[in-house]
């Protein structure tokens, strides 16, 4: 069986190959006239490059064709693209569980393995950690996804990139009112505000804000989030650009945490007794801004200068038993809180025909974190012998942790682009990837040491890839990087062994990656294919879960290799469709030993949480104004909950509908719209929290719900 996997790949990709070029021929034949196709820019590569032409699997998403839902969650954007995988966990305390191409599966909260960028300003820390509650879909433009060897160019934990860019202000000053509502008390307001600017000397402008509120799917899911955005332009008169970004995130979450699957069959809405003993849940403050500037020189020459700077504040309250915190001087607690400053900047100069045909760019990024953490117990008594039939469950009580951590990063990089034949271009680049971490224990007592310390990890990442042009409508490209990513500072809050402090002795994660890709732009659609390939070492996987305690470690060797394949095409009119498919076997390659043979994890098994097979399908009618309507088909393979595989949620397919219309005239527009997801009611479990030490995988997805909304734009 397991050749069979291997060579399935190769098979798929040689007849999307034959497909391809025959359907590129055939439309070369059967043309007379030239076929006017739109050029789509790509600025994830920063190669200058449009879509045909870019060396990468590359995707762009524009928010003007997904408005026809709630607007709280990224996936209800993020549709379709092949190698991503994108799981709504039902839980507003933990984000949305994102993977691409199997990095970043095995994140039990929050986004990790993937690089995540708002308006240019990282949405991921120095050690890879990152987040999507801060992205605002009410004034969204766009979305990149850029997977593969290329995201290298991104440095530290980019397995992926995900590039999300707020809408620039244009036209007359106007201002939207909207209000959204569904399923489960699901409600939403929101307010946009734009205009274009009349001088150079004056911005353009887009603000936004957002109320979200929701009693949840599942017992003790309740929500509540504010989300304001802020973006500024001004194109001043010497061609330079500037941005100015404010953004600001308030998230109240009950966190309903997984259930072993006789819970789950049972009553997917119901949660283990001891979240509602805990009350356990989530708080999230975050405010951040930024600064983003363009400057051509002259024709040669251009200068970027991105500079930001933000404050995050977390409260989570855990399940966590007061009798393995009541038992153990090292344990740290059932209650995070931390509060982080963060700050960074990214400079860089890129000229053009320096040598004939080429195009070359310099830089460097900075990024620092600084961490306030406390540990607590979460649970209050009167005494330290109260009896635990007299605690108060689910308060702040005793410090049990105290530290301050500090990451930084200071990583330059080079990328080179040269047409040295007709039709043939090379792409290069290297990077530097540094990232210092240390951290200053000052919870010192009796039987708890003092666990400072420091490391630093660093790695050049150099990339390449070559391009050929076959015809204007058809090009090829084959790609090569060494990929590189450290451990989370939440990954090395313990170690593996029953002791306090920070984990010191995991290993960052390097991999060898590489991709054979297609692309194909004419009157047929837009058609892609690739192979990946990617061999990583030293991969950083769950040890264990237990009390709290997740642990982790390094594996040997892991391996993902698989195909992706995408076609999207306008039919007729404004009739749209698109389609994709992803391959994807991950799996350990050598054992993982343990002193109980029971729990070696065998060369063979299946990564958890990455689906092997992923398809997507979708039809949208979307005139400008007028009704409008889609239909998409989701399926998802089984995913497997751990690392032994001793269980799996079963594979599932969704689809959801929706209907629309716009109404416009010089000064007003209004849009309805409503949909239902889950349309046939299917019972699934939507993500599964790898490895969890309870054995409560399952995260459930919910049934059949829908939502409708209306807004009204009024402009000036």
């Amino acid at each position: 069986m397991q050749g069979k996997y291997h060579l399935m790949p190769i098979n798929m990709t040689l007849l999307c190959l034959t497909a391809c070029i025959c359907q590129n021929l055939y439309a070369e034949a059967d043309s007379t006239e030239p076929v006017l196709l739109p050029t789509l820019k790509i600025e994830a590569t920063r190669t200058d490059t449009d879509w045909l032409q870019t060396p990468a699997s590359v995707y762009r998403v524009d928010q003007n064709n997904n408005e026809n839902n709630l607007g709280i969650n990224l996936s209800e954007t993020l549709k379709g693209v092949p190698g991503l995988q994108l799981n709504n966990r039902e839980n507003y305390a933990q984000d949305l569980q994102i993977s691409m191409r199997g990095f970043g599966a095995r994140s039990t909260f929050g986004v990790r393995g993937i690089r995540l960028y708002v308006d240019g300003i990282p949405a991921t820390m120095p050690d890879g950690q990152g987040q999507t509650s801060n992205i605002d879909l009410s004034s969204l433009d766009h979305i990149e996804v850029l997977g593969g060897p290329f995201s290298s160019l991104y440095g530290n934990s980019s397995g992926g990139t995900i590039l999300t860019t707020t809408k620039q202000g244009e036209g007359r000053d106007s201002i939207q009112l909207g209000y959204s509502l569904g399923s489960h008390n699901k409600g939403r307001t929101d307010i946009v505000l734009q205009g274009g600017a009349d001088k150079a000397s004056e911005p353009s402008y887009v603000v936004s804000s957002s109320y979200f509120d929701t009693d949840g799917y599942r017992e003790h899911s309740a929500a509540k989030k504010v989300l304001s955005n802020a973006k500024l332009t001004w194109d001043l008169d010497d061609g330079s650009k500037l941005n100015w970004i404010v953004n600001h995130v308030d998230i109240n979450a009950d966190d309903p945490q997984g259930l072993t699957r006789a819970q789950w069959k049972a009553n997917p809405k119901q949660v283990a007794d001891i979240v509602n003993e805990y009350n356990v849940r989530k708080e999230i403050n975050q405010t951040q801004t930024g600064l983003n500037w363009t400057k051509p020189l002259n024709d040669q020459h251009e200068l970027y200068g991105m500079a930001y700077i933000g404050h995050r504040e977390v409260v989570q309250y855990q399940s966590i038993p007061n009798t393995a915190q009541r038992n153990s001087a090292t344990h740290a607690g059932g209650v995070i809180d931390f509060s982080r400053d963060y700050y960074g900047t990214d400079l860089r100069w890129t000229a053009k025909d320096l040598l004939p045909n080429t195009r070359f760019t310099a830089g460097f990024a900075f990024d620092a974190m600084t961490e306030d953490r406390q540990g607590y117990e979460n649970f209050t008594r009167t005494a330290a012998d109260t009896p635990a039939s007299d605690i108060n469950k689910g308060q702040k009580g005793q410090l049990r942790r105290d530290e301050n951590n500090t990451l930084w990063n200071l990583d330059p990089y080079l990328q080179a682009s040269w047409d040295f034949l007709p039709n043939w271009t090379l792409d290069t680049g290297l990077r530097y990837s540094n990232v210092h971490y240390e951290s200053k224990d000052h919870y010192i007592v009796t039987d708890n040491g003092d666990d400072s310390g420091k490391t630093d990890y660093q790695k050049f990442l150099p990339s390449a890839a070559l391009t050929w042009n076959i015809t204007p409508e058809f090009s090829t490209y084959i790609s090569y990087a060494k990929g590189f990513e450290t451990p989370t500072f939440t990954e090395m809050a313990y170690p593996t062994v029953a002791t306090s402090g920070i984990n010191f002795d995991l290993n960052p994660a390097t991999s060898d990656n590489y991709e054979l890709g297609l692309k194909s732009q004419n009157r047929f659609g837009n058609f892609t294919a690739a192979i990946f390939q990617s061999e990583t070492h030293n991969d950083i996987v769950s040890a264990e879960s237990n009390n709290g305690r997740n642990t982790f470690r390094n594996a040997d060797k892991t391996l993902r290799q698989g195909v992706e394949l995408s076609w999207n095409k306008k039919l007729w009119r404004e009739l749209t469709a698109q389609a994709s498919y992803s391959f994807i076997d991950a799996t350990f390659d050598a054992d993982i030993p343990n002193t109980d043979p029971a729990k070696v994890v065998a060369k063979g098994n299946y990564i958890p949480g990455v689906a092997k097979n992923q398809a997507f399908a979708s039809l949208g009618w979307q005139p400008e104004t007028g009704f409008n309507a889609g239909l998409d088909v989701r399926y998802i393979d089984k995913l497997y909950v751990d690392d032994l595989n001793s269980d799996a949620a079963p594979s599932y397919s969704v689809t959801s509908v929706n209907v629309g219309y716009i109404w416009k005239n010089a000064d007003w527009k209004v849009r309805t719209f409503a949909r239902v997801d889950n349309l046939f009611d299917k019972e699934y479990v939507g993500s599964v929290i790898v490895n969890d030490g309870n054995g409560r995988f399952f995260e459930p997805a919910d049934g059949a719900n829908w939502s409708a909304g209306l807004s009204v734009t009024k402009a000036f």
